[in-house]
This record gives C-alpha cells, structure tokens and sequence, in this order.
C-alpha cells in the first residue's frame, strides 16, 4: 500500500495532483512534471536529511495514486500532509493509508506526535480526521502551535495524533492491515 518515494513514480503523481480538486491542498505544488520530478527529488534527499518522511500511496494494483507526509519533523513530531488522485477519492484508501503510515512511523522511526494542519474550507480533510478515534482537535490544546499556523488570521484548524493515543487504539480495536481483494469489493 506504500512505498518509499521514487523518481518513477513521477509521471503519474503529477497526473493526479493537478487536478483542481487536488491541487490547492497539496503543499508542495510544481506547475510542469519537470518541476514535480526536482521537488520529488528535494523530497528523497530530505527524507535521507531526517527532515520528513515521504511515501507513496498504491492502490491494489502497485499503481502511485497519491502521497503521505510526515514534514517540519522535531522532536519526534511533525506535520501530517497526504493528497490522492480524484478518482481514488471516498474509496477507503486515505484510512488504509493513514493506518500503515502511522504504523511505521510510530513504531519503527521514533516519532511520537503527528500534527495535522487543515485549512478551514478543507471540509472532505476535516471530517475525515475527525472520523479518526485518535485525534484531538488541538486549537485550543495546542495554542502555541496554533498561533504559528494563523498568524494574521484563521486560515487552519490544528489536530494531533498522539503516539500513545494512536497505540491504545490500535490495543484496544487491533490494527487491519487492508489486503487487495477487500479493496475490490469495496
């Protein structure tokens, strides 16, 4: 379901990110491919910094329809960023990705909080991470964070996920690793 980014993957990515229900909420835009396939390559070095961490969402077949973020990461947090191609929109696939991400970065690379920064006309992002049993609407929790992401005005909403939050979910519900066949039927 995820992969680390790679350059072959490029085409595609961009494909689905300039649609225009895509492209204003994905934070790193490239207006050509050319453009797209430098950040991609920016992203790959960054992740070897330790400054993020960058995979790419597969649908059942291994074909690249969107992207998961972890960026700005310190002290084991960071912000959450993740885009799917239209088509792959209301399909299940944002949940099944969140799931593995969260799964590898909070078990195997030492982070322990997630932030999720979503612009106020984002509704599709909010209901979705308010879907989510493991996440606090942070504005007020969090003011600090808070007034950095709204300095003149309201532009986001703050969530977090907390790693131990995250895990006594997962201990209590079991973590589903989704499996290609589930995806079709769905």
């Amino acid at each position: 379901m995820l992969k680390k980014r790679e350059l072959q993957d490029s085409h595609a990515l961009y494909e689905w990110m300039i649609h225009p229900d895509v492209f204003p909420f994905v934070r790193h835009k490239a207006s050509s491919l050319d453009e797209f396939l430098f950040l991609t390559k920016q992203t790959i070095e960054a992740e070897e910094r330790g400054e993020l961490i960058s995979r790419t969402i597969l649908d059942e077949w291994g074909n690249p329809i969107g992207t998961i973020n972890l960026f700005d990461i310190k002290n084991n947090a960071g912000f959450l960023g993740t885009w799917l191609g239209k088509p792959f929109h209301g399909k299940g696939y944002n949940k099944i990705a969140k799931d593995a991400f969260f799964e590898e970065i909070f078990n195997n690379l030492n982070i322990e909080t997630v932030y999720m920064r979503i612009r106020n006309e984002n509704i599709r992002s909010q209901k979705a991470a308010e879907k989510l049993p493991y996440v606090i609407h942070a504005n007020e929790t969090r003011q600090e964070i808070f007034a950095q992401l709204n300095v003149s005005e309201q532009i986001y909403n703050l969530y977090e996920i907390p790693k131990d939050l995250y895990t006594l979910h997962v201990l209590r519900h079991g973590y589903v690793k989704q499996d290609a066949n589930h995806l079709l039927e769905a």
